[in-house]
């Protein structure tokens, strides 16, 4: 089986648990770890599982103007074009069932701060037709520009193994 994490990272957190995530499903799945740069042109992945993540901006998904104002804060960000939110606006809806998952890092203080890429994504999936296998997670960082919250690369790995454990094929998909 195969699987695709497709991740956008300004600041190299999101692409770290990217990769923690790619490293608990290894063990079940053939992965493939892209930053979402790399997918634009293919807006509907051929893979049994798609994990796609990325950075809560302005309490959601980013867009040009909260990646810009991010850059603008820091010297440390990488400039991203197109975003996880452009990319599943304008991918294909899935012919078949296909399981998915959604991932994001957020700021960890204060805790009560509103806001999820997680749940943007999760929703955007489901309108495209993915199941999405578990609910959608948030990783914390300390900062804007990181770093991660002590133990979350080690929740992550965890919370892909979980997720590889509940990705079965899906009744009618194919294998």
């Amino acid at each position: 089986m195969r699987a695709q994490v497709v991740y956008e990272s300004m600041f190299g957190n999101t692409a770290a648990v990217a990769e923690a995530i790619a490293a608990g499903l290894r063990p079940h799945f053939e992965v493939t770890v892209s930053p979402v740069a790399e997918v634009v042109n293919y807006p509907a992945p051929q893979v049994d599982l798609l994990v796609v993540g990325g950075p809560t901006h302005a309490f959601g998904l980013s867009r040009t103007t909260t990646r810009q104002d991010a850059a603008n804060r820091t010297d440390d960000a990488v400039e991203i074009e197109i975003g996880i939110r452009e990319w599943l606006d304008a991918a294909l809806p899935v012919s078949s069932p296909r399981s998915a998952a959604a991932f994001g890092t957020k700021i960890a203080r204060p805790p009560w701060l509103p806001g999820s890429a997680a749940k943007g994504i999760a929703k955007r999936l489901r309108h495209l037709g993915y199941h999405l296998a578990v609910a959608p997670a948030d990783f914390h960082v300390e900062d804007m520009a990181g770093p991660l919250s002590s133990g979350e690369l080690v929740r992550a790995t965890d919370w892909a193994a979980q997720l590889a454990a509940t990705a079965l094929p899906l009744p009618g998909a194919p294998i």
